[in-house]
């Protein structure tokens, strides 16, 4: 074996590799003139069957005159029209490529292909017909620019960047124009008016976890960590009654709207149903492994849905307390669950970061989102659009029903996100672990307002939590449950006016991440 250098050795791997990546193999094999012949009247059949609809366009002869015959350098014969007098045209509708067959080569008259229409030839090609042909024959017409576009095979990318089609109406005449393109800009939110607090109910001897408003709205319950129950009035927050039952700390709680019933859940893997015309426990749903996090009631049909730390959730029949699916496949707990009557029924939102939706006939997944980096602890629906939103450390996100499809990120709130709530006009309430509570607009994800309510005194600065939060039936209140162990309460400030607190928005173009 011959021994070389490494000096040697490197240049010829260097050739090697040039040799390899210069030679053109995109370059078509050259044709013999019968097979030159065969391609044109392939071409040509292919031009007519496929564009016929740009080729045979009516013209006016003031605005187009028709050279006579066929263009010499026209491999395949078509016809050229010229803009004005003594100026060719620059758009000429060959084939299905606006390059040269192959790189290197020269774009001559026999190679070229397609070339870019100007302004001015573009114009000229979109025909001005006269005021009563043109209401019949609009759509025609004024598309015959992007009918060329289309029709050639260029795709909207090969089109002139910042370039896009719009059509004119002027003296009863359609003409397409081309015009500058802006770029995405996220639209002006909606103003809101500030929520200020006014009301701060303390009474419960623990972290308050869970808030419920009844639908009468007369009066709201609350569950806390010292393993209590208390209805409380709305109007003037006095304590009406408190329940004892569980023996840790209750997570979750909901009032039926179709029957006198309440419904809780806590850290002893119980739940329960009480009857609030004697304040008894009547109900138990047995089932659950661990602690249950979170209930909520199906809006049309007697059922109840529970999530758990046991990475499940289940479907209760509330009249009979069977068992009715068992909802398996998170791989860690289930921190959240929603429901509502459109398909998908059930979402979950999980410590496995991800969010499933459930076919409830079936008890299966329909869809996994598996968008977020860390756990989703709130899932919020919007009680008018088809959509919903999932908090999580890393961000807020919109989705859209039913197949989950992602809609936009709300970035900032830079904390474990506890709880979600959205009312009608479309304020979103963002509410943390470090006490921190952010307002958007649901449909341009603009933060409109932060707060941060001191705690209670005697308690400690880390103290400062928010584990739940609701708007009233009304939605004119927002009542959240604290870890300083009282409820508050906000309101708008009525104050307020769009001059007062005008919206701080720049039209910033959108960088939104998929992901």
């Amino acid at each position: 074996v011959q021994k070389h250098s490494v000096h040697t050795l490197v240049f010829r791997s260097l050739k090697r590799t040039h040799d390899m990546f210069v030679a053109d193999n995109a370059k078509p094999i050259p044709l013999d003139e019968e097979r030159q012949v065969l391609h044109k009247v392939k071409m040509a059949v292919k031009l007519r069957t496929e564009y016929g609809s740009v080729l045979h366009m009516p013209t006016l002869k003031e605005n187009l005159r028709e050279k006579g015959g066929p263009n010499t350098g026209d491999p395949y014969g078509n016809k050229q029209y010229s803009a004005n007098q003594g100026q060719e045209l620059e758009y000429l509708i060959t084939g299905t490529h606006p390059y040269p067959p192959g790189p290197g080569v020269a774009l001559t008259a026999d190679t070229k292909v397609q070339r870019m229409p100007s302004e001015s030839a573009a114009q000229s090609l979109a025909v001005a017909l006269p005021a009563s042909q043109a209401r019949l024959d609009a759509n025609r017409t004024a598309a015959g620019v992007g009918d060329i576009y289309r029709h050639a095979g260029i795709s909207e990318r090969s089109q002139p960047p910042g370039m896009s089609m719009a059509v004119v109406e002027a003296g009863g005449n359609k003409n397409s124009a081309l015009m500058a393109k802006k770029a995405p800009t996220m639209p002006k939110p909606q103003w809101h008016p500030p929520w200020k607090l006014y009301r701060v109910i303390s009474g419960h001897l623990g972290w308050v976890r869970c808030i419920a408003v009844e639908p009468g709205n007369q009066w709201f319950v609350t569950g806390s960590a010292d393993r209590t129950i208390k209805i409380w009035d709305l109007a003037s927050g006095k304590l009406k009654l408190s329940l004892t039952g569980h023996i840790s700390t209750v997570r979750g709680v909901i009032v039926s709207a179709r029957s006198p019933y309440l419904f809780s859940c806590g850290e002893d893997k119980q739940v329960k149903c009480w009857d609030l015309e004697y304040n008894k426990v009547i109900r138990h749903y047995h089932g659950h492994l661990s602690a249950v996090y979170g209930l909520d009631l199906h809006p049309t049909i007697d059922v109840l849905v529970t999530c758990s730390r046991d990475s499940t959730a289940r479907i209760w029949d509330i009249r009979t307390k069977a068992s009715v699916h068992t909802l398996s496949g998170h791989t860690n707990a289930v921190a959240t669950v929603k429901c509502q009557a459109a398909e998908p029924q059930i979402i979950t939102g999980s410590h496995d970061t991800t969010i499933r939706l459930w076919d409830l006939v079936a008890g299966k997944t329909r869809v996994t989102l598996t968008n977020h980096k860390k756990s989703v602890r709130a899932v919020v629906l919007h009680p008018r659009h088809y959509t919903f939103a999932s908090g999580s450390p890393d961000n807020i996100k919109q989705w859209k029903f039913p197949d989950g499809n992602f809609i936009q990120n709300l970035s900032g709130h830079n904390a474990i996100i506890n709880t979600l709530a959205v009312n009608s006009d479309g304020v979103l309430v963002s509410g943390a672990d470090n006490g921190t509570m952010h307002l958007w607009d649901w449909r341009t994800g603009y933060n409109f307002q932060r707060v941060h309510a001191a705690v209670q005194p005697g308690s400690l600065d880390s103290e400062s939590g928010i584990f739940a939060c609701v708007f009233d039936q009304s939605e004119s209140r927002l009542l959240t449950a604290e870890a300083d162990k009282t409820i508050k309460v906000y309101k708008e400030d009525e104050t307020a006016t769009e001059e007062t607190h005008p919206v701080s928005w720049k039209p910033e173009i959108i960088k939104r991440k998929r992901f």
